[in-house]
């Protein structure tokens, strides 16, 4: 009983802390639900991160940035972890923060953990989340002072693979969408990210978790967002380390390479080290891949220069 009123109590702290308004991704009943009682859990780390496991009552926390400097961008923002937990605040809030000191508006998508037991297809139910977020954030672009056509997607890890999957998959709405909403990113910010389920470079246990072992090659090609490259793919910025020994960096260099086929503008920053998970700062390094960020969304004409 104890833990159960600390996770609450670091819930609402971390909401109030971090967060400007939170809410529900959908109307009533989720898509592609089934009855289920597990109840959410937020878990505080010692490093200030929290980790977040069995969500399947997705949500949308909103950061909006001051009206003063707001310049229409937004992203919407996919921590990661392996497809069984996401690392919220240091994937999540923390980088929202600093994505509205640029005047940029940000939303954290507390997206839904992959389970049969809480839904009827499991594997399609994160990309309806990512296409929900992209679809809100588009709907409310005048109350939220965000242009439609600066609206991108930004992925951490397993999260980048649902960034990834949402930028080749928009073609097919897997979300109801009667009024013909885009879902389609308009650029998406790729961190150490899972890209391919191949078995010679997927990340297996984002795999496992997602499309379940020993999946059909079929199923296996259409989850490994390399191979679903096309013209229509948004740009891309990308930054993951050579020793990454959780995600191969070859995930970053082979989703880089099919964009440069398509002529798709696509940045990439490969550092020597820094391993995996290294959030907004990278350690082993003096460089700031965040400026990075904002030197690329400036040169794109995403934020003002």
């Amino acid at each position: 009983m104890k833990k159960i009123i600390a996770a609450l109590f670091i819930f609402f702290m971390m909401h109030s802390i971090y967060a400007q308004q939170t809410i529900p991704l959908y109307d009533g009943k989720v898509s592609n639900s089934k009855p289920y009682n597990t109840k959410e859990v937020w878990e505080p780390q010692d490093n200030g991160d929290t980790i977040v496991h069995f969500t399947s009552q997705p949500a949308l926390t909103i950061f909006l940035p001051d009206k003063k400097i707001a310049n229409g961008t937004a992203v919407v923002i996919c921590p990661g972890g392996g497809y069984w937990v996401k690392s919220i605040v240091k994937e999540g809030y923390a980088v929202a923060r600093e994505f509205n000191k640029w005047g940029v508006a940000a939303f954290v998508l507390n997206y839904r953990i992959p389970n049969d037991s809480s839904m009827i297809d499991k594997k399609i139910s994160p990309l309806q989340d990512a296409q929900r977020a992209i679809q809100l954030v588009r709907m409310h672009a005048k109350e939220w002072n965000v242009n439609t056509d600066k609206v991108g997607i930004m992925g951490f890890s397993a999260g980048g693979h649902l960034a990834s999957t949402a930028s080749t998959h928009f073609n097919h709405s897997y979300i109801e969408n009667n009024n013909n909403i885009n879902l389609r990113p308009d650029f998406s910010i790729l961190i150490y990210p899972v890209i391919s389920f191949q078995d010679s470079i997927g990340h297996i246990g984002s795999r496992d978790q997602l499309i379940g072992q020993n999946p059909d090659p079929q199923l296996r090609d259409s989850f490994s967002n390399e191979l679903q490259v096309t013209a229509q793919t948004p740009p891309a910025f990308l930054v993951q380390a050579t020793d990454d020994d959780v995600v191969p960096v070859m995930n970053s260099v082979v989703y880089y390479e099919h964009l440069l086929q398509f002529k798709i503008p696509a940045e990439m920053h490969i550092y020597k080290s820094g391993g995996h998970g290294f959030g907004m700062i990278n350690p082993t390094t003096k460089d700031e891949w965040m400026q990075s960020c904002k030197n690329w969304l400036q040169s794109m004409n995403l934020i003002s220069k």
